[in-house]
């Protein structure tokens, strides 16, 4: 299952995902999430509680970070557990998205 909430600020937006990040996800986060969160200057992504991700979840991921970049929005990853920093590393997400982008 996928939850989510939104802590705002004026300069910044938090998003702090709970569950399992994967396709079922995708329409929750492109449709409910991105519209919101795009207009805080910083974004940042808490994924403290996110157990699992897979690669559609990956996917996910990169094509919300580059839209909020492609906007002009700081975006950063933070809280990232180590079961699933070792997908992102499989994955090379760190050279994808650059290192700079994890907290």
């Amino acid at each position: 299952m996928f939850a989510y909430r939104i802590d705002k600020t004026e300069e910044e937006a938090v998003v702090v995902f709970e569950g399992d990040l994967d396709i079922e996800s995708g329409e929750v986060l492109e449709e409910d999430i991105l519209p919101v969160v795009s207009e805080y200057p910083h974004v940042r992504l808490d994924f403290s509680e996110v157990y699992f991700v897979d690669s559609s979840g990956i996917g996910l991921i990169i094509r919300t970070v580059d839209e909020l970049r492609e906007g002009g929005r700081l975006v950063n990853i933070q809280n990232v557990r180590p079961e699933v920093m070792e997908v992102f590393d499989l994955l090379q997400i760190r050279d994808i998205l650059g290192e700079d982008i994890f907290e």
